[in-house]
């Protein structure tokens, strides 16, 4: 899963060891030769759903990390692309990058976004396990209110695995490793894969404010009863 050019199991150790914040700081060099990093092909997905319900003026990108997703809100925005990450180190190596260059790159806790209703669309890839369960109606109602009047939210979401399959053993091992280690180390690492459940952040969006809707993700199929396997959780402020 990981590159010649990824992380050691050292180093990997020393970040889940440390803060979430510092941790990314440590990851951020090689971070884009991690399995962490938003496939290619679900940002691409997401931009062809989203060239169907934009055209977009302002986009955000929460949690942008190294910005791989800053490539999909240029493709989709006619005007200003800002990428928010409270990772100094992230931000940096998203500066890097073509993307990043051309984008408003700010410092920042996407739980208290430092704008006003400034944007037509907001997007997040692979970020949210970052939010606890407790911390998703804050962070949506944030997010509801930096969005303009008929203003996006959207992410992409995979269909949780079958119970009983290893990918379903694998994602409870890796929670389970984690409330293990933040029961025994301060400061906590926050990073959950089973926190958002589809009904919870659908009645949370709700009650932020968001009109809901669910659009397949066709390029990944469907499962053999016909529902899809990744789906795009757009929200629209009214």
């Amino acid at each position: 899963m990981f590159t010649s050019q990824g992380p050691t199991l050292r180093e990997l150790a020393e970040q889940a060891l440390t803060s979430v914040e510092r941790g990314y700081d440590l990851l951020a060099p090689k971070f884009d030769h991690t399995p962490f990093r938003t496939p290619d092909r679900f940002l691409a997905a997401t931009e062809a759903a989203l060239t169907r319900l934009g055209p977009f003026d302002s986009g955000l990108d929460l949690c942008c990390g190294t910005g791989a997703g800053l490539d999909v809100l240029h493709a989709v925005c006619r005007r200003r692309v800002t990428g928010v990450d409270f990772s100094a180190g992230m931000l940096a190596r998203a500066a890097e990058g073509k993307a990043g260059a051309s984008a408003q790159l700010v410092r920042a806790d996407a739980r208290a976004l430092p704008f006003g209703a400034a944007f037509d669309l907001a997007v997040s890839f692979g970020a949210f396990g970052h939010f606890l369960p407790a911390e998703r109606p804050g962070l949506l109602a944030g997010i509801h209110r930096v969005l303009r009047p008929g203003g996006v939210l959207a992410f992409p979401v995979a269909a949780p695995p079958r119970i009983g399959t290893p990918a379903y053993w694998a994602l409870l091992g890796f929670d389970a490793a984690m409330r293990v280690r933040n029961r025994v180390r301060r400061p906590p690492f926050v990073m959950y894969y089973r926190t958002w459940p589809l009904d919870a952040v659908r009645a949370d969006l709700e009650r932020a404010g968001f009109t809901v809707e669910l659009h397949p993700l066709e390029e990944f199929g469907r499962r053999a009863d016909g529902s899809p396997r990744c789906r795009l959780i757009v929200g629209r402020k009214g």
